[in-house]
C-alpha cells in the first residue's frame, strides 16, 4: 500500500510560551552548529565567517532595521568575487532557526556568499507582517540587494565589495527559501530585475484561495486556482498563523517599536488584519469580499506575475494542505506562458508532513544532502546555470514529480509536460464509479448537511502541537460516494482530477442570490483509495472545497493535485461530503439531490500516467 496516507509532520519551529505554537517553513530540519560572529567555522568543503550585521530599510511607508547574518566564504574578497544567494525564515522564524541558518550555512560551504536575514515582522526585525507584500517585504530584501551589490553598506558601515556583478550595481544573486521565504522571493523579483535565479518552495500563488478556497469557479483569468467567488474558510491553518504574528511580543518582548500593527492588530499591517477579521465573521457580503479578496491577492504571485523575469525553480510538496500543488502548477503555468524559464518538482514534504529522512532521497539541507538528493542537485545545478555562469549545465526536465511507491535512485518520474486529463469515469446512480456511459444506471440520492461538521480530513495543526489525528472519516447521510470495481493493474494518478457535477438544492437556489455569499451552498470533494479489506486512504488528507456560484447550473471542481499509485486490486472512491471539520461550511441546512441517467451525469476525469 502507498504511504501516501501517513501523517507524519516534519518539525516546526516551534513555541511560543504558554499557548501558541509558531509554524517556521520546514526547508531544513536541523542547522549546523551556527558559528560565532566573526569566527570561522569549519565545513566539509570550505570554511566561511559569519557576521551579524543590521540595515535600515525604507517598506510600506515606514522605517525599520532589518536582522541579518552575512556568510562569507574564506578566500573571496574583491579579488577573488562570488556568486550570493539571498535567504529568508518561513512564517514564525527568524534568520537564526533550523532552516534559514541551515541554508546560508549550506550554501556558503560550498563558496557563495550568503545573506540570511530575518523577514519583517520576526526575529529582531522591525515593521509589522505584511504577508510578503512586494512594497513591504519586496522592498526591503531590494535593500539587501543594493549591500550585495556593493552599493549600499550596513548600518555599521560594513560593505560587501566581493560579490560577482553582471554590471555595475548589479550583483550576481540568487534566492532560496521556503512557505514565507518562498513568496518573498516573486515578490523581490518583481521588484528587483537584478535578481538573477529563485528557487521558492513550498509557497503560495494567491493567498485567496490558500486561506479561503474555492475550487469550483476557477479562473484563467485571474490565475489558475483563483476564483471571484469566496469559498470554504481554512480557519484552523489562518487561526494558527495569526497567533504566531500576534504572539511576537512574547517571542521577543523587547520589540522595535516599528513592529506595531494598527486597525486593532497588534503586529499585522491593516489588510491582514481587516481580512482575518472578515473571515472569522462567516459572512460574505459583496462589497466587502471583493475588497478581501482583492487585498489578498495583491500581497501573492499571482497579481505580480507578470513582472517576474528571474529564472524560477518551484518545488512544491506532495503532503501539503496548507499551499498545496495546485498553487505551485497555477504559478509555474504563468510564468511559462510569459515566457520566464520555469521548471517544477514535486517533492514528497510540505507543511503536512512527507519524508524528509535522508535514506529516502528526498532533500533535507540539515543533513547536508544538496550533493546526494535529487532536489538538492537540482538546485545546485539552477544555481550553477545562473549564478555561476556555466551554461552547459543540465537543469533537469521541465517537470518532476516524487513516487513514493518507488522509493530510492528512481523516485522521481519526470515529463516534459505536466500530464493532460485522460481516464474519464461517470457517477452511476447506483453508487458506481464506471469506464462507460452505457453503464449509468439512472436514480438519485440525497445526502444532507447538519449544523455542525460530519466529516473529518485532518486536524490542521495535530502534528505541530503534538497532539494525534484521528483517520478521515465520513458520516452516513452527510455524503455521497461513487466507487470504481476493483481496478486490474496498477493506476497512477499523477496532476490534479476534475469533476463535473450537477447538483438539486431547492433551499439553497432560494438564497443563493442574496448578496451575500455565505448563503451559497459549500460541498467537499475528494478521492479514496479503497483496499481489498475495505481500509480508506484519504490521499494526503487532501480534499476540495467548493462554494457553488449557483446550483440551477453544472460545475466543475478542480481536486488538489496528487502524486499516487492505486495498486491492482484496490477501488477507487469518489465522494462528496457536506461539511469537514477543518473548514468553515454551510450556513444552515441545505439538502442534496444528485440525479444520473446515461446522457446526464457527473463526470470524474484523471491525471493518468502509463
Amino acid at each position: 500500500m502507498s504511504r501516501s496516507g501517513a501523517r507524519s509532520r516534519i518539525p516546526l519551529t516551534l513555541s511560543v510560551g504558554i499557548a501558541a505554537a509558531a509554524v517556521s517553513a520546514p526547508l531544513a530540519l536541523a542547522a549546523p552548529a551556527h558559528a560565532a560572529p566573526g569566527t570561522q567555522q569549519a565545513a566539509a568543503d570550505g570554511e566561511f565567517t559569519v557576521t551579524p550585521l543590521k540595515f535600515t530599510v525604507d517598506a510600506g511607508g515606514r522605517t525599520c532595521t532589518v536582522d541579518a547574518d552575512l556568510y562569507r566564504p574564506a578566500g573571496v574578497d574583491a579579488e577573488h568575487r562570488a556568486p550570493a544567494v539571498l535567504t529568508t525564515n518561513g512564517f514564525g522564524g527568524s534568520k537564526a532557526d533550523g532552516s534559514t541558518d541551515a541554508t546560508a550555512g549550506a550554501f556558503a560551504e560550498r563558496g557563495y556568499v550568503a545573506l540570511a536575514y530575518s523577514g519583517l515582522g520576526f526575529g529582531k526585525s522591525g515593521c509589522p507582517i505584511s504577508l510578503d507584500a512586494p512594497e513591504h517585504d519586496g522592498r526591503a530584501a531590494s535593500h539587501l540587494v543594493d549591500f550585495l551589490a556593493g552599493t549600499r553598506a550596513a548600518d555599521d558601515g560594513t560593505k560587501a565589495d566581493y560579490v560577482s556583478a553582471d554590471a555595475a550595481g548589479d550583483p550576481r544573486v540568487g534566492m532560496i527559501g521556503g512557505s514565507y521565504g518562498g513568496a518573498i522571493q516573486l515578490a523581490t523579483a518583481a521588484q528587483d530585475r537584478r535578481v538573477d535565479a529563485l528557487v521558492p518552495l513550498i509557497t503560495w500563488n494567491d493567498l485567496a484561495y490558500s486561506l479561503d478556497p474555492n475550487n469550483a469557479a476557477q479562473s484563467q483569468e485571474l490565475g489558475g486556482v483563483s476564483s471571484d467567488t469566496p469559498g470554504a474558510y481554512k480557519y484552523q491553518w489562518t487561526g494558527g498563523f495569526f497567533l504566531i504574528g500576534e504572539a511576537q511580543g512574547l517571542l521577543h518582548p523587547s520589540l522595535d517599536p516599528s513592529r506595531l500593527g494598527d486597525s486593532g492588530c497588534l503586529h499585522f499591517v491593516a489588510g491582514a488584519c481587516e481580512t482575518k477579521r472578515l473571515l472569522d465573521q462567516k459572512r460574505y457580503p459583496a462589497e466587502r469580499t471583493a475588497e478581501m479578496l482583492r487585498y489578498a491577492r495583491s500581497v501573492s504571485p499571482v497579481s505580480y506575475l507578470d513582472r517576474v523575469r528571474a529564472p524560477t525553480l518551484l518545488v512544491q510538496g506532495q503532503a501539503d494542505t496548507l499551499f498545496n500543488l495546485n498553487e505551485a502548477t497555477a504559478t509555474y503555468e504563468t510564468l511559462k506562458e510569459q515566457g520566464t524559464e520555469t521548471k517544477m518538482i514535486w517533492q514528497s514534504w510540505g507543511h503536512s508532513g512527507g519524508m524528509t529522512d535522508p535514506a529516502s532521497g528526498e532533500l533535507n539541507l540539515g543533513e547536508g544532502n544538496l550533493e546526494t538528493s535529487y532536489v538538492g542537485k537540482r538546485i545546485l545545478a539552477w544555481f550553477d546555470r545562473y549564478l555561476r555562469h556555466q551554461k552547459g549545465v543540465d537543469t533537469g526536465p521541465d517537470f518532476a514529480y516524487y513516487r513514493d511507491w518507488r522509493p530510492g535512485p528512481d523516485a522521481y518520474g519526470t515529463a516534459d509536460t505536466l500530464p493532460a486529463l485522460s481516464q474519464t469515469l461517470y457517477l452511476s446512480g447506483d453508487g458506481k464509479l464506471v469506464d462507460d456511459r452505457a453503464k449509468v444506471a439512472r436514480g438519485s440520492r440525497e445526502y444532507r448537511n447538519r449544523l455542525v461538521p460530519t466529516s473529518h480530513s485532518e486536524s490542521s495543526l495535530a502534528g505541530i502541537i503534538g497532539l494525534g489525528d484521528p483517520a478521515p472519516r465520513d458520516t452516513e447521510g452527510t455524503y455521497l460516494d461513487w466507487t470504481s470495481e476493483p481496478l486490474t493493474e496498477a493506476t497512477d494518478v499523477v496532476g490534479a482530477p476534475k469533476a463535473t457535477l450537477k447538483v438539486i438544492s431547492p433551499k439553497t437556489e432560494r438564497v443563493q442570490d442574496s448578496g451575500d455569499a455565505a448563503d451559497q451552498l459549500v460541498l467537499f470533494a475528494k478521492l479514496y483509495d479503497v483496499a481489498p479489506d475495505g481500509t480508506k486512504t484519504l490521499v494526503h488528507r487532501l480534499v476540495a472545497p467548493a462554494r457553488v456560484p449557483d446550483v440551477t447550473r453544472e460545475f466543475t471542481v478542480t481536486l488538489p493535485g496528487i502524486v499516487h499509485r492505486y495498486e491492482k486490486g484496490h477501488r477507487l472512491q469518489f465522494v462528496i461530503a457536506a461539511s469537514d471539520d477543518a473548514y468553515y461550511g454551510n450556513r444552515g441546512v441545505k439538502p442534496v439531490t444528485v440525479t444520473h441517467e446515461p446522457s446526464d451525469t457527473g463526470v470524474l476525469r484523471l491525471p493518468v500516467v502509463r
